[in-house]
Order: C-alpha cells, then structure tokens, then sequence
C-alpha cells in the first residue's frame, strides 16, 4: 500500500496539472459499489462545476478542496491517479473505476485493480477521514511531542508505528527502515525506550520519509507516480526486503535479514543491529 512518500509524490506531480481546474462530471465505467461514498448519480450531481481550488495530502490521503466540497481519495493496494487527454491510453485504463473529465478537455482517471481504493464526496474532509495522528514532517511534530505520545505506551514499536492514529503515514516499508537505522528492534515497546533512542527513533522516522520522497516513492508492488514511471526509493532500502531481495544481507553488519510476523505484516530487522537489549547495538 502507498505511504507517507508514495502519496506525497503524487500531490506533488497532480497539483500543477489539477489546481485551477473544473471538474464537468464524474464517469462511472462500472457501477462503483462501496468505493464511493454517495450513490454515483449524487456524486456526479454535486461535483459538476466544482472547481479544483487545492491539492494536500492528510496521512495516505489525497485531499482536492473543491468550490464547495472536499473531494478525498485513498488509493490502498492498487490505486492510480492520472491525467490524459480521452484520446490518450495507458496500461492502467483497464481498471479505470473512475474518470472526471475536466474543463481543459483532460481527465483525471482513477484505476483499481483490487478495488481497495476509495473516492470520497464530502463538505469537510474530515467528515470521512478516520482518526489521524500528527503528520511527521511538519515543523510542528517536534521531539517533545513525539515524547509525549509515546509516554507510558506499552504496545510494541512497529504496530504503533503503524496505527495512523498514532502517528499518520508511515506504513510497513518505512516503519522497518526508520526501526533499523535507530537501531531499535520492533518488538521493543514504546514504553522502554531511553531518551537517546526516542531521539533516534524520532529522527529516523523523519529521515526515511524524506528519503522516500526524494526518491519520489518505491515501487514494490503497484505504486507508480502519475505520469506511470517507478519509483527509486526501493534501490535504496536498508531492511524491507521483498522476494527478489530476501537474501540481501544487513547493509550495516553483512548479517541475515530476519523476517517475523507481526500484526499480520511481514516485519524486516537485523537481529545484530537491532538486537532486544535497551540501548541497541553501539557503534
């Protein structure tokens, strides 16, 4: 599933092609079912006209602030977000779900293979997006908020950093990265960690987003950026393996790199650099 730097690297592809534009309806080549969260008749009434005032992103979330409504889209597994002209194809339009047709003769076209996404319709965003915690690169989410949070938790260190309502946009990729280059194994809980690893911690989640969206996002499953080119951030990554990289060694220490189950996720670490004792590995 996209992340933090997956979603950001779209909004920030979309936004000069989008912001400024009239959406004229919306085009359902197949009835949507529970992707959309009004019957598509209402949809397609209510958007006509709206004109794109804004593009953000909240968490895994693409925010269009519209005239009148907030237009929120979640690309999940399989989502992609693009932009042609009708007479233009792509290899994506074979799960278009969605298309919105705008002002300038373009579309904005939405494809899920898997029908995980969703397309939201609503005066506020906030209206359907669910309880999200602080995003992680903004100046407010400080060292001492990151502190705070974390006080007192007793939950292990890679579920929370998956739970949104913790901490919004990190998802399994980056939450492996950012444990591994703290040196903090992701069984540890929250709880024991001393202040120089919540520092670690704090920074190293901050550094891996940024990375990833430098690298404009990874592709390792379906995610490609809106104009259908792949991501880099994948030829740059410390722990996550995938099939094809499962016998890459630590980039640290050259160890093995252990896989365990964890909250029904693969979870990647290095047992050298990340051992179960308080202070981690020394360097």
């Amino acid at each position: 599933m996209p992340e933090l730097p997956e979603v950001e690297t779209v909004v920030r592809a979309l936004r000069p092609v989008l912001v400024g534009r009239t959406i004229c309806t919306a085009e359902f080549p197949a009835p949507p079912r529970r992707m959309v969260n009004l019957p598509p008749e209402a949809l397609q009434e209510r958007i006509s006209g709206q004109t794109i005032r804004a593009l953000n992103r909240r968490a895994k979330y693409l925010l269009f602030e519209l005239s009148r409504d907030h237009l929120v889209v979640h690309l999940k597994m399989t989502g992609h977000l693009y932009v042609l002209s009708p007479d233009q194809t792509s290899p994506f339009d074979k799960w278009v779900r969605v298309r919105f047709p705008l002002d300038d003769g373009r579309e904005l076209r939405f494809s899920d293979s898997r029908r995980f996404g969703r397309v939201y319709l609503a005066g506020e965003a906030a209206e359907v997006l669910p309880e999200l915690g602080p995003e992680p690169l903004e100046e407010s989410f400080t060292l001492s908020v990151f502190k705070a949070r974390l006080k007192g938790r007793e939950r292990a260190l890679k579920p929370l950093l998956l739970d949104q309502s913790f901490i919004a946009g990190v998802g399994n990729i980056y939450a492996d990265e950012a444990l591994h280059l703290a040196q903090i194994h992701p069984q540890r809980t929250a709880k024991s960690l001393s202040q120089a690893e919540i520092k670690r911690l704090y920074d190293s989640v901050r550094h891996v987003l940024q990375e990833g969206i430098r690298h404009q996002g990874a592709t390792i499953g379906w995610y490609r950026s809106p104009d259908g080119k792949p991501g880099e951030a994948q030829n740059h990554l410390r722990v996550y393996r995938t099939r094809a990289t499962k016998d890459v060694p630590c980039p640290v220490c050259g160890s093995p790199i252990s896989v365990i189950p964890m909250g029904q996720r693969s979870t990647h670490f290095c047992p050298v650099c990340q051992p179960e004792t308080k202070e981690g590995r020394k360097k």
